[in-house]
């Protein structure tokens, strides 16, 4: 039985958007890269800026976000997008670099990556002290969840397909956004195993569970979460930023979009926390939803806050979002306020 009822104990919230502060993230023209794509200097975040993936490192929030030049279609899949660095030692004020970290290269998953490129990513830390990346391949044919690993968030190993061990169906469909479970340790979200196997939510339109031993290569598991009729997430569902084990359970914070506005909010979800597979309770009203102009106006017209990464800094909880699919925004709950 899903307990739908509002505000509950194992939800996290009410988060605040900082008087002042967004869009935290904007396209700027001044970006020059070397592409080994286009094999031309490009201003690789001239056109977008949106959907990032958050992490604390050290004392400071590292962000990866996706960054679009003005190439291509001018439509939404229709540019290049490519993962961009910024950094902050107050989660509010990040400074960027100058190019790319994180883009479509003359590698083992051009074939996957040109030209549509890297996007939506999700961070987490391994206990060894290598980060995983989630993101999206994008060929402008199909989308491929896909993995990569790195130490230093700038030198990073592909993996490809997080499926590419899975039988064919699964290495060749339609996947996108992937959540590995993670539990606070050490101060910092880590990821996590349950009965000895790491977990992660992921999919657009419906949210699907896989396991792994290795957070490299993973194996489909069960659907686990579909759209309701009626309700703010009637359109479809999709996974936000990893998912957090915590003692009422496994939440996992996702987008979804209504049919009706076509806009897309954010709501929360709570898993058993010994079965991953097992839905406990739902929000029956979305959390956090586009309101302001920066997350009404954009390349996405009806609105998007589209949350992708959560951190725990500094005794409070950061969601950092997109906005339109055109701009990086923060919220921030305080649970001792």
């Amino acid at each position: 039985m899903v307990d739908n009822s509002p505000m509950k104990n194992w939800q996290m919230g009410p988060f605040k958007r900082p008087s002042g502060i967004n869009p935290i993230i904007s396209p700027i023209k001044e970006s020059i890269f070397e592409c080994p794509m286009q094999k031309q200097k490009i201003n690789w975040e001239s056109a977008h800026t949106f959907n990032p993936a958050a992490i604390v490192n050290d004392d400071k929030i590292i962000l990866l976000y996706r960054a679009e030049d003005g190439r291509g279609k001018k439509r939404i899949g229709g540019h290049t997008s490519r993962l961009g660095l910024a950094e902050s030692f107050d989660g509010l004020h990040f400074k960027r670099r100058s190019e790319p970290v994180f883009y479509p290269a003359d590698d083992s998953q051009k074939a996957f990556e040109w030209e549509g490129g890297c996007e939506d990513p999700r961070l987490i830390e391994a206990e060894n002290g290598t980060y995983f990346l989630t993101y999206t391949q994008w060929n402008r044919r199909i989308a491929r969840l896909a993995i990569a690993s790195s130490k230093d968030f700038i030198h990073w190993e592909k993996y490809g397909s997080v499926f590419e061990s899975a039988n064919n169906e699964w290495k060749n469909k339609w996947t996108k956004a992937g959540a590995i479970l993670c539990e606070i340790k050490e101060g910092r979200l880590k990821a996590t195993k349950i009965n000895d196997k790491y977990w992660m939510y992921f999919g657009e339109l419906k949210i699907w569970l896989a396991s792994s031993l290795d957070l490299i290569h993973w194996k489909p598991e069960k659907l686990v979460l579909n759209p309701r009729e009626s309700g703010f997430d009637d359109a479809l569902v999709e996974t936000g930023p990893p998912a957090i084990l915590t003692e009422k359970g496994i939440l996992l914070l996702y987008n979804a979009k209504n049919k009706e506005s076509r806009s897309y909010s954010a709501g929360q979800a709570l898993f058993d926390k010994k079965d991953p597979m097992q839905l406990i309770a739902r929000t029956e009203n979305a959390f956090f939803k586009p309101e302001e102009s920066y997350e009404l106006t954009g390349q996405y017209t009806a609105g998007t806050a589209f949350i992708e990464g959560l951190v725990y800094f500094k005794e409070k909880w950061f969601i950092y979002y997109g906005c339109a699919d055109s701009l990086v925004a923060v919220a921030i709950w305080a649970p001792k306020e």
